[in-house]
């Protein structure tokens, strides 16, 4: 009995050890699934949807409803006279409904370009390291780290101010910026469309053009054969638009529905000839200097037609482990808060404080009671004697005792009792 519990005397230790390892090791994860922006994710992370993607039903009903019904309608009309005629407008209703969906659909759940976002800001070297003629810093968290707020850089020979973002940790790349809705850095940002639930920049944006130029000629198209329909029935106009209702609904609704995509596609057709992004132009970004991204209106066509769309600069379904992002998250969620604390500012690498006049003060002497001899100093100032007094009283004596002992070193008091 005594060598079966020394055995298990000696297993015990070894085996909770094995268990604490167990629970030290750190869970890994899908980056998608600790994201701090307010994308939704499907399918393990490979569609991304904006934070109002629900706002895509809405819109597949107010596209679907119209098309389909006019597509039934064909359908119902196809035995009729002239059926040929009415093969080939349904074949071209369903592929102009279908064409419409599919570009929705890959505006909406794929990444627009979201840049990724940095643990920590950039060194401060790298930062100061440009031109800059702005007097605006970022001091945050770090006293030791001042950041210029906007930078310039050079872009086709043009100069380009980049703007530091304080929740991603970096300074914007050219045209990118910073979506409040879905709380990502984009590139090439050109707004965020509410009735898709996406932003709109680099990665989606040509087939955001397809989809409202889709949407357009859609409207058009329904509504062009929806007056055909009614035109090549016998009888007076009006009597039969009172028995076709389906057919006056349909061109009601196309009339109406025409001018916000049709004007929409306009607006983004002047903005494809001119190299613009509609952020841009609300902005009047242009309209004082010259635009360093046009190139002429055919090459500006063809550089949206015709370009290679950017690869991803996110991985979401990248493994990353459960506690480094526990860290970023506390540091990254203070410093968005902007945390400064009026009397003394942490170093969050170091665990070091500082104190009012920002001087790092070790760890080891901040918890010191300075108490007392804030006390005999103030008496030393109010009194006239300008000696220096060899008596102390018990509360220095334990406050210089402490000292010693969490420093290990001799105190200039004990040097003067020796």
């Amino acid at each position: 009995m005594s060598a079966n519990s020394s055995n298990r005397n000696l297993v015990s230790p070894s085996s909770s050890v094995v268990v604490s390892m167990e629970h030290s090791i750190p869970r890994t994860r899908r980056l998608y699934q600790v994201w701090k922006g307010n994308n939704k994710f499907l399918f393990g992370g490979r569609l991304v949807f904006g934070q109002d993607a629900s706002s895509l039903f809405l819109t597949t009903l107010l596209i679907g409803s119209p098309a389909i019904t006019f597509c039934v309608r064909m359908l119902l009309k196809i035995k009729e006279h002239d059926p040929l005629f009415n093969h080939f407008v349904l074949i071209g209703g369903v592929v102009l409904t279908i064409l419409d969906f599919i570009f929705l659909f890959m505006t909406s759940g794929r990444d627009p370009g979201i840049v990724p976002r940095n643990s920590h800001p950039p060194e401060s070297e790298e930062a100061l390291d440009v031109n800059t003629p702005s007097m605006e810093w970022i001091n945050n968290r770090t006293p030791n780290l001042k950041l210029p707020r906007v930078k310039d850089v050079i872009v086709n020979g043009h100069t380009v101010k980049v703007k530091f973002c304080d929740t991603c940790l970096l300074y914007r790349p050219p045209r990118a910026s910073h979506c409040s809705i879905c709380n990502n850095c984009v590139q090439k940002f050109d707004h965020h469309c509410p009735w898709v639930g996406q932003c709109i920049a680099a990665r989606n944006y040509p087939f955001f053009v397809l989809f409202i130029s889709s949407s357009t000629l859609l409207c058009i198209y329904v509504f062009s054969f929806s007056w055909v329909n009614l035109l090549r029935q016998e009888g007076r106009l009006w009597s039969i638009m009172s028995h076709d209702i389906v057919s006056v609904a349909l061109i009601v609704y196309c009339f109406i529905a025409v001018w916000f995509v049709g004007g929409l596609t306009v607006f983004h057709l002047y903005l494809i000839s001119t190299n613009q992004t509609t952020y841009e132009n609300f902005r009047y970004r242009y309209d004082k200097k010259e635009n360093p991204y046009t190139k002429g209106i055919m090459t500006n066509f063809k550089e949206l037609s015709c370009s290679k769309i950017p690869s991803p600069l996110i991985n979401f379904r990248s493994l990353v482990t459960e506690e480094d992002d526990v860290q970023d998250e506390s540091f990254t969620s203070d410093l968005e808060k902007g945390y400064i604390n009026s009397k003394r500012k942490f170093d969050m690498d170091m665990g070091t404080t500082y104190g009012k006049d920002g001087t790092r003060v070790s760890n080891i002497l901040h918890d010191l009671d300075y108490t007392g001899i804030d006390d005999h100093l103030k008496k030393k100032a109010g009194s006239r004697e300008t000696g220096f007094d060899i008596f102390i009283n018990a509360d220095q004596d334990h406050t210089y005792s402490q000292w010693k002992t969490k420093t290990g070193e001799n105190s200039p008091l004990d040097e003067r009792k020796q």
